[in-house]
């Protein structure tokens, strides 16, 4: 994998909705589609919350129909929700469910190196994965954030886990200003050296302007931007110099069978307006 760095500038392009229109698909619909692409047949998958729990039932439904989907409240389902899920905790996750039971159930499976990948969101993300869920800045004060749940949990004991999160200046920092949920650390075999799974991290973050994914030092490179989207404007609301990726490519369209899926169980885009 080769990296190249460019000049860039403070550009910025208004998304209007004639673009969206002529697509055929809005942003947050490429992000789940590119979300579900992040699953594998048969894998073990912790949801989260948010476009992930669509991102699993369009999975499921389409490449991937023998992944398990576990939810931190401890349901485990083998077969996806018949109606859109607004929380995990939700009656249509727990009607079918495969199981029932307590965080420690699907925790447990994450301390036996047993969960193939796990989503998460965060405040912020640095440049080399680490996540931010404590502390943030809103109307110029800092302020308490939720906080970990299980996400610190998922990203040291996760085979590799998935960030989602709105690509601003702002929440794409050279250095989170806490680390609630760790990624690659400082790079250059920081989780080993910490004692964490090897071959675990963070292996992308889906943002609205692009797929974020790690070298083999641990730093972030820009892999594919999306339709629309140029590398100047990743690159004037990222908080670094991101590297890009030589062989840089254009984030697939959702497929019609992926949208068919969403506009089903989402039609009037709760999630994905």
């Amino acid at each position: 994998m080769g990296f190249s760095e460019r000049e860039h500038g403070l550009i910025v392009t208004a998304r209007s909705e004639a673009e969206v229109t002529s697509r055929g698909y809005t942003f947050s619909e490429l992000m789940v589609a590119a979300a579900a692409r992040e699953i594998g047949d048969g894998e073990l998958v912790f949801v989260g919350m948010r476009l992930p729990m669509l991102a699993f039932l369009v999975a499921r439904r389409t490449h991937a129909p023998r992944a398990v989907g576990l939810f931190e409240n401890g349901v485990v389902r083998e077969t996806p929700s018949l109606e859109l899920l607004y929380t995990m905790g939700d009656p249509p996750n727990l009607l079918h469910a495969t199981q029932c039971g307590q965080m420690l159930d699907v925790m447990s499976l994450l301390q036996q190196g047993r969960v193939n990948v796990g989503f998460l969101g965060a405040a912020e993300v640095d440049r080399f994965g680490n996540l931010n869920t404590t502390w943030g800045h809103r109307n110029k004060e800092m302020q308490r954030l939720p906080g970990s749940g299980g996400a610190c949990d998922i990203a040291c004991l996760a085979r590799r886990t998935v960030v989602l999160l709105a690509h601003e200046r702002g929440r794409l920092t050279e250095r989170v200003g806490h680390i609630t949920s760790p990624g690659y650390g400082s790079g250059n075999g920081w989780r080993r050296a910490q004692g964490l799974p090897a071959n675990s991290g963070p292996s992308a973050v889906i943002t609205t302007l692009g797929v974020v994914r790690f070298g083999d030092d641990g730093e972030a490179f820009l892999a594919s931007v999306h339709p629309g989207v140029s590398v100047e404007e990743v690159l004037a609301n990222t908080g670094w110099t991101l590297r890009v990726a030589d062989d840089l490519v254009e984030t697939p369209a959702p497929r019609d069978e992926a949208l068919a899926v969403m506009r089903e169980m989402d039609p009037n885009h709760f999630w994905t307006r």
